[in-house]
Formats: C-alpha cells, structure tokens, sequence
C-alpha cells in the first residue's frame, strides 16, 4: 500500500511492543521515519534495530514515562533535534487499570489520568507547533471500547479512555488552525 507518507516523522508511544509496534511497523513500511518511546529500554533498542534494518528508515526509541512532563520534554527535544519535528503523533502509551470506583486510592485515578489523558495532551501541546512548521500534521489518539462500552474492573481505564475520545474530538481545530490536518 502506498498512502504518500515517506520521509514523514511518526511519533510513536507505547511503540515498542504490541499495537505500538505494529503501528510503527506499518508506517516505517510505508517509508516513514520513526521515534518510539516505552518503558522497558532493551525492548525499545531491539525495536529501533529491527525498523531501521528492515525497513530502511530512520528512528530514534527513549525510555520515556510519560506520566512524567519532565520525560516527555527530554523526548521532544531528541525528536527535535534528530527530525526537526514531527507530522504524524500516535498517542499509544497505556495500561488496563484492575481496580473498583471504591476501592482505588487518587494515586491510582492520577497515574491512570497522566499515562492516558495529560500525557497526550501534553505531546500535542509540544508537537503541535512543530508540526504547523512544517506544513501540517495528523494526531492520533488510541483509546479504547471501554470508552463507550465500560468493563465493570476497570472503571479508572474506561473513565481516562473515555476522556481521550473527547480529547480526540476536541483536537480538531486546533489542528485546523493555520496548518492543513491530515485528517
């Protein structure tokens, strides 16, 4: 498949392992160039290995918590500093969240909140210039079912997933504003 993206910057988090993964596989196939972030770093320097000699691109892998705005900022600067940018933002990182409304303590309902909804917002607000730059630019955020189809053990999950869709909705036009969204 040829969708015209090569020699584009992805971003990808949660992109060494899984859905991360496949989705950096894909793009890289279509000649895309790729910064991964996770949390486990030997994982994510096999991942850069194998897209950089399979695919022929260029990518950069960071372990990165994006719960924490201090990581996140370390990684746009290398993303900057090796790409100049970004066009393509894949908000991946996340995690189920096995608990009861009851039950789990606000350190679980913040962590939860940071990994899936600031984390995201806060890349946009980091990439979002970069990619009016150059010319424009897509996000795209994965939630989840569980954002309208809860599953009972996960309320924190289906709560902060639910709130990424909004998230996603809400994106429109600021991407639209002086840029052309790839949407």
């Amino acid at each position: 498949m040829n969708l015209d993206l090569a020699g584009k910057v992805a971003v990808v988090t949660g992109g060494n392992i899984g859905i991360g993964l496949a989705i950096a596989r894909g793009l890289a196939e279509e000649g895309v160039h790729i910064a991964l972030s996770g949390r486990n770093e030997d994982r994510i320097a096999e991942s850069v290995r194998e897209i950089t000699e399979t695919y022929g691109v260029n990518a950069i892998g960071m372990k990165v918590d994006v719960t924490q705005p201090a990581e996140i900022d370390r990684f746009v600067g290398a993303i900057d500093a090796t790409f100049g940018g970004a066009d393509i933002l894949i908000n991946n990182a996340g995690a189920g969240s096995e608990e009861t409304i009851m039950g789990a303590p606000d350190e679980k309902w913040q962590y939860y909140w940071d990994l899936h909804v600031m984390a995201a917002i806060r890349l946009t607000r980091s990439l979002v210039p970069m990619m009016r730059q150059r010319g424009g630019g897509v996000i795209l955020n994965n939630a989840s079912i569980c954002a309208t189809q809860p599953m009972a053990h996960e309320p924190i999950y289906n709560t902060t997933k639910a709130a990424l869709v909004m998230l996603s909705k809400c994106l429109e036009p600021v991407m639209n504003y002086r840029t052309k969204a790839m949407w």
